[in-house]
């Protein structure tokens, strides 16, 4: 940071503040076009049936019904997409069964897309989606992986027997084992991570449009991330090149990780609008939010750490089932296995780890990212563990905790990633006796009686680096990199120039892009909409620029000559 208090690192004031405070926030559902049309989702009232019918001659008479479609309709689109595909300890493929945007013969979960009714109100088209009779032969239902494992349980998918989806592992196992069989202590914990459900201030939303003359389409949509669903909906739904779909994010109004997945509902609607020729609004209920909406974690793990007398980590080992829902979203498969079990190593020297994950299907809600997408339930069942060694073993959990942690970077550890820098130091740690009281001199007993009766924890983590961790992931996601893009650099003549693609989502993420773009002494801060692309750097340390398409974002007041 700069002596004048700008750069990296340095306090933004946020900008975006005042248009929601005095209710002028745009979100989707404040968004209408001309001639637009409402769309209703019928929804699946029952866990697990066949459809043996569905009779829509009297919702087709209602008022101001244009059209109903039902999953026979659809039967010649594609299907809604995951985005990672995991592979078992035989190194076999997971069960990747199809999810049709509407329900096709079957449902699997209460809340799947069953019609979408199309009338001039939104009134109209839920009236009139009441008239629906659907006749539902109910089928027995698998609402927990207690239930899906049973022997004899009822199958969600006859393609994956016993409900499994994959069998997963990573790390060492036999290092594993000869170290438990080498260990003084043994602990070991049960921890349930009980399913999320997400409820964001502003309900998903969105409006199709599709464009007769040009064949364009257009997608407005409650998305944190539009460059995904243009990517999935385009290529593997709808089979749209790229140039003829357009995905506009406007104020997402919360999510924290539930409004990332590609939702069926933006196929159903982006798929009508092209075939009434009009607008299609979509808005969703709170009720069907509860049913729609992608859930999170849900797991039942067992861990085991192996100590030496001293309380030195030797090993550890984790076992995880995973409630995947009753399809695959599109990072449910990635959560439990490569942003989760890939993290247990945390901040500590643990020489051998191994993690073995489980999933099931069950007839619920599917299961997604919701807030820290698999690096909460590490970082929770490794803590806990810890917590309970150190009572076993009678030590400090501090301590403990001290004498395993990292102490030289970059650490290579057990499990895939490398760790580069640490920031719980000595320091941190004697800062945190003291806010305990265990260190204090002045007001010791009152803080303590204070830290008693609120709690007080102590709890180390490990977070994922984007771009490092993406070039060692290469091989095991499938497609193109999901992650919006930001780059910068610094030009001869003290010149800085930065790149940046993201949406505002539901947190202060264009102040902090505003902190994170660098600045050189003496020169302003700019905002360039796009980069360079440079030849490998030369002897004398500067690449050549082969091509420069900058275009100034600022206020035309501070622009300036581009060389």
């Amino acid at each position: 940071m700069s002596a004048n208090g700008t750069g990296i690192g340095a306090s933004v004031k946020r900008k975006e503040d005042t248009r929601f405070l005095t209710g002028r926030g745009r979100y989707t559902d404040d968004i209408n076009l001309p001639g637009q049309l409402y769309g209703y989702i019928l929804r699946s009232p029952v866990a697990h049936a066949n459809i043996g019918g569905i009779d829509t001659g009297a919702a087709a008479a209602a008022p101001g019904v244009h059209a109903i479609f039902t999953g026979k309709d659809m039967e010649g689109v594609g299907g809604i997409p995951t985005g990672w595909l995991i592979h078992n300890k035989d190194g076999s493929p997971m069960v990747e069964p199809g999810h049709p945007a509407l329900a096709l013969g079957k449902v699997r979960y209460v809340g799947d897309c069953v019609a979408i009714v199309v009338a001039e109100t939104r009134d109209q088209a839920k009236e009139a989606a009441n008239l629906i009779d659907v006749d539902y032969q109910e089928l027995p239902a698998v609402a927990s992986i207690e239930a899906a494992e049973a022997e004899g349980a009822a199958q969600v998918f006859d393609e994956a027997p016993d409900n499994v989806c994959y069998d997963w592992e990573v790390g060492d196992r036999a290092a594993t084992d000869a170290a438990f069989d080498e260990a003084t202590h043994v602990v070991s914990i049960d921890v349930v991570n009980n399913r999320l459900v997400p409820n964001a201030i502003e309900p998903r939303a969105a409006i199709a449009n599709f464009d007769p003359a040009t064949g364009d389409y257009t997608l407005y949509t409650t998305s944190q991330n539009p460059h995904l669903i243009r990517l999935l909906l385009g290529a593997f739904v709808l089979g749209l090149p790229e140039h003829k779909l357009r995905i506009v994010a406007p104020d997402v109004g919360g999510g924290f990780g539930s409004k990332i997945p590609h939702y069926a509902e933006e196929a159903i609607l982006t798929w009508t609008a092209g075939q009434l020729g009009r607008p299609v609004k979509w808005t969703c209920e709170r009720i069907d939010a509860f049913k729609s909406d992608t859930h999170g974690r849900d797991h039942i793990s067992t861990a085991r750490l192996a100590l030496d007398a001293d309380g030195k980590f030797l090993g550890l080992h984790v076992s995880t089932k995973a409630n995947l829902g009753a399809y695959l979203s599109t990072f449910a498969t990635c959560v439990p296995t490569y942003l989760y079990g890939i993290l247990f190593a945390g901040p500590y020297t643990t020489p051998a780890v191994y993690c073995e994950v489980k999933s099931f299907f069950t007839n619920t809600v599917p299961v997604d990212a919701l807030r820290g997408a698999g690096r909460p339930e590490a970082t929770y069942l490794l803590e806990r563990l810890v917590d309970k060694a150190a009572v076993e073993l009678g030590m400090d959990r501090v301590e403990i905790r001290r004498q395993n942690f990292i102490r030289e970077f970059p650490y290579q550890t057990p499990v895939a990633l490398s760790t580069t820098r640490a920031t719980t130091t000595p320091r941190s740690i004697w800062r945190w006796t003291r806010l305990t009281g265990r260190a204090s001199r002045r007001g010791g007993r009152s803080r303590r009686r204070r830290a008693s009766s609120a709690g007080s924890g102590f709890r180390p983590s490990s977070r994922r680096a984007g771009s490092r961790l993406r070039r060692s992931w290469g091989r095991w996601a499938r497609g193109p990199g999901f992650t919006n893009r930001a780059a910068s650099g610094c030009i001869p003549r003290a010149r800085c120039r930065c790149s940046q693609a993201h949406t505002a989502m539901d947190r202060a993420t264009r102040p902090r892009s505003r902190r994170s773009s660098p600045t050189c002494s003496g020169s302003t801060s700019r905002r360039w909409t796009w980069c360079t692309a440079t030849r490998p750097r030369s002897r004398s340390g500067w690449g050549h620029t082969v091509r420069a398409r900058w275009r100034w974002a600022g206020p035309r007041s501070t622009w300036r000559s581009r060389r």
